[in-house]
């Protein structure tokens, strides 16, 4: 059973280092972690790993709050920024947690499974 979940999270950290909206920092702590499994170094990498996850994931009202600001309009455009604060508003309407980008969907299924790895 546990090395199904550590499947499991290995699955999702493949779609995580994949997804256009994962930063820099997320997939470099993906991939080290990936490059240590069977290793001496695996359980650090895997706490750095999770540790960069809890920080990156977006949480709803943060991702409400930027996408309604000058800055995400910078970063987005004004139009796309409309529209991630749009989906937000809907995300928190439905109750979400977090973001659903491709990147945040991922992290929120490894740490479900953190211990798993950890």
């Amino acid at each position: 059973m546990e090395n199904n979940a550590k499947n499991d999270v290995i699955e999702k950290v493949n779609e995580l280092i994949e997804a256009p909206s994962c930063c820099p920092e997320a997939k470099a702590a993906a991939q080290s972690w990936l490059d240590s499994i069977g290793t001496d170094e695996e359980a650090a990498k895997a706490k750095a790993l999770i540790a960069e996850l809890e920080q990156d994931i977006m949480p709803v009202e943060e991702l409400l709050a930027f996408s309604g600001s000058e800055e995400a309009a910078k970063v987005f455009g004004a139009e796309m920024a409309a529209q991630v604060h749009a989906h937000a508003k809907e995300l928190k309407d439905a109750g979400a947690s977090y973001c659903d980008c491709p990147a945040c969907a991922a992290v929120a299924q490894i740490l479900e499974k953190k211990d798993a790895i950890l």
